[in-house]
């Protein structure tokens, strides 16, 4: 028994492998934004780390570049942005010329749907001591089957996590302080948004009904 015990996990783990296995990181929280208080809320994440990294260096006067196109979470994140350095006392200017240039790039992007939510589920029982013991579920629950078992994601422990499935939609925000030769100082940091405010991001749905109208045809020689 030992040795074919010994032969089944020498089966399950295989000393060479043409690609590397793919492993999870380490247990993470990504904040989720889902209203305007929670843009103010980055805005100043961001703005202090800047103002920390613009001290190494000599003051100068700074302007916030905006692009043309900005979309609803850009033009709150560089309003806001302006209002903090501003309170901060560093000199804003409504033009470039001599000043340092803030760059602010936002990147969308979209991983498939239905996304595992890992939270832990399940009922707790209470221990002498006043410690209490969570009996986790084996596997991952919905909300409502959550809520059905006894779990209220509304009670202080678990209100950390955000309800529903793990969105489908997050954004990198980038910000960059520049002058003509280097860069003086960058942060960029990663959040998850809520798949039904995508536009407020830049993320345009799909015309479903459009897609289904147009076709393709391939002509060959002439008619």
């Amino acid at each position: 028994m030992a040795l074919a015990a010994g032969l089944v996990l020498s089966g399950c783990a295989a000393r060479y492998t043409p690609t590397p296995l793919a492993a999870n990181f380490p247990t993470t929280k990504q904040a989720k934004l889902q209203a305007a208080y929670h843009w103010g809320v980055v805005s100043n994440s961001i703005e202090k780390r800047l103002v920390a990294q613009l001290k190494k260096s000599p003051p100068r006067p700074v302007f916030i570049n905006e692009p043309a196109d900005s979309n609803a979470f850009q033009r709150a994140l560089v309003t806001q942005l302006t209002t903090s350095l501003v309170n901060d006392g560093y000199v804003v200017t409504r033009t470039p010329a001599g000043s340092l240039k803030i760059d602010l790039d936002i990147q969308a992007v979209t991983f498939a749907a239905d996304r595992p939510q890992y939270r832990p589920i399940g009922e707790r029982t209470a221990l002498p001591g006043g410690v209490s013991m969570a009996e986790l579920s084996p596997t991952p629950m919905s909300d409502e089957d959550a809520m059905n078992a006894g779990w209220d994601p509304y009670d202080l422990n678990n209100a950390q996590f955000a309800p529903g499935q793990t969105p489908k939609t997050e954004i990198i925000v980038t910000l960059s302080v520049s002058d003509q030769y280097r860069y003086l100082a960058r942060t960029t940091s990663a959040y998850y948004v809520a798949d039904s405010d995508r536009e407020l991001y830049g993320v345009l749905e799909q015309d479903a009904e459009l897609t289904k109208l147009t076709r393709t045809f391939k002509v060959r020689g002439d008619m």
